[in-house]
């Protein structure tokens, strides 16, 4: 009765946003508030628990994402967007763009947390897309894909970080297999996905179409590079200099705030402030009415994301997760097959990747102890059914829509199925490994 019950709130969802074109993020409050007590929460616990669910999504986005759109902002309108699109273009050639896109996607997914990711590559993606009238889609979702699956499979990654700890596996033994299983599922849901989705018509966000200027008022390219990609060398460096470092340096701790996603952020946008601003001849007041508009831009964004996380929490405190575990705790299968369903179909009920990894994590460990499973394997294969069945209750989903200015049905078509193609693939890297290294 409880997956039901789920179904048919999401059903509604849908139908509410698509059907009856009700504003993405009132359809959002509304069903969390039915949801909520078609499930039995307590009525007087349901606001409560709507306002937790915002404030957490909001809490670790708001800032990455308002300071990510205001650099995106200041690369077009600066021509750091042209002249990036101008570099990659003469080194791949328009032919290959898409697999510069995946390495990129992929080099930058390794240190980086996927919605940071995501918010930093979108005008890299656009700047391309409006300079050499190329499908939005087939440049973008390449470069999507590669940080979806190194966000699903690969440590250091909040889940298969958590995974590979609960699991007792080997961090390096699972990086090196998740790198095996991880490229070949984003050549199939990048690259190759991409190329069915020339037809379907985006129209993405007009904060990133960057201006066209001469090349005498373009910036230069390291200068371009520089700061588009500052953030990513910013978060690598935080990310591998504390293992250099002992527990009781003095430095260790200033260096985890600089390495933090948010403070990060706010540095490469004092540096993109002078770097592509104030030393490309614009007033700071010009420079702050760019910032502006990047804000109105990204506004309803911001809520619908606010709305994903109120619904996501409504599902995690009523126990769904749980109860779908136990359900399925006694089925007879491949514990490794097991263990991605359970994933997928926590993933689908919840929205949360992190969420659905870590709930199964719970529920399969004494089956993988039993069974003498391949605690690398397992890890891989929970991270795989974590990315499975992406829709309308992930902040993800969200983000890809209205970056890209899709409609609902296009983003299942779209986002959703190329999230469902890269978690196919790795359960079936997974059991090829398993075969492999038996």
């Amino acid at each position: 009765m409880t997956i039901l019950i789920v179904f048919i709130c999401i059903a509604l969802l849908i139908v509410l946003i698509s059907v009856f074109k009700i504003n993405a993020f009132l359809a959002f409050l509304a069903v969390s508030f039915l949801t909520g007590l078609a499930l039995g929460l307590p009525p007087s616990k349901i606001p409560s628990s709507i306002e937790k669910g915002m404030g957490d999504v909001l809490g670790s986005l708001a800032i990455i994402i308002t300071a990510g759109a205001m650099l995106g902002k200041l690369v077009a309108e600066s021509g750091a967007a042209q002249k990036i699109a101008q570099v990659s273009m003469s080194i791949f050639g328009k032919k290959y763009i898409q697999w510069a896109m995946v390495l990129t996607g992929f080099l930058i997914g390794i240190p980086l947390y996927y919605g940071i990711g995501f918010v930093l590559m979108v005008p890299l993606i656009f700047s391309v897309v409006y300079r050499y009238k190329l499908p939005a889609l087939y440049i973008g979702l390449p470069m999507l894909a590669a940080l979806s699956v190194t966000h699903g499979f690969l440590p250091p990654h909040p889940s298969p970080a958590a995974l590979v700890i609960q699991f007792q596996a080997d961090m390096g033994l699972t990086l090196f297999y998740g790198l095996a299983v991880a490229i070949p599922a984003i050549i199939l849901g990048g690259p190759i996905f991409a190329r069915t989705l020339k037809a379907i018509p985006a129209n993405p966000l007009a904060s990133f179409s960057p201006k066209e200027l001469t090349d005498e008022q373009l910036p230069g390219g390291f200068k371009s590079f520089f700061t588009a990609l500052l953030p990513v060398l910013l978060l690598a460096v935080a990310s591998f200099v504390p293992m250099l470092l002992r527990p009781d340096s003095i430095i260790l701790p200033y260096i985890l705030f600089a390495g933090n996603p948010s403070v990060v952020m706010l540095i490469v946008l004092i540096v993109a402030t002078w770097l592509l601003g104030i030393t490309q001849g614009k007033k700071i007041t010009e420079i702050m009415h760019i910032y502006a508009d990047a804000i109105k831009d990204i506004a309803l964004i911001l809520l619908i994301i606010a709305g994903s996380g109120a619904l996501k929490q409504v599902l995690t405190e009523s126990g769904v997760s749980n109860q779908i575990a136990a359900y399925l705790q006694h089925v007879e299968a491949e514990p490794l097959f097991l263990a991605w369903m359970i994933a997928a179909i926590i993933r689908f009920c919840v929205g949360s990747a992190t969420v659905a990894g870590l709930t199964t994590a719970g529920i399969i460990v004494p089956l993988m102890e039993h069974t003498h499973t391949n605690p690398n394997l397992m890890v891989l294969a929970v991270g795989a059914g974590s990315l499975m069945f992406s829709h309308v209750n992930d902040a993800g989903f969200w983000m890809f829509k209205e970056y890209f200015g899709l409609t609902l049905k296009d983003t299942f078509k779209s986002w959703a199925l190329m999230e469902s193609i890269v978690g196919i693939a790795g359960l079936l890297g997974v059991l090829l490994l398993k075969i492999i290294i038996a």
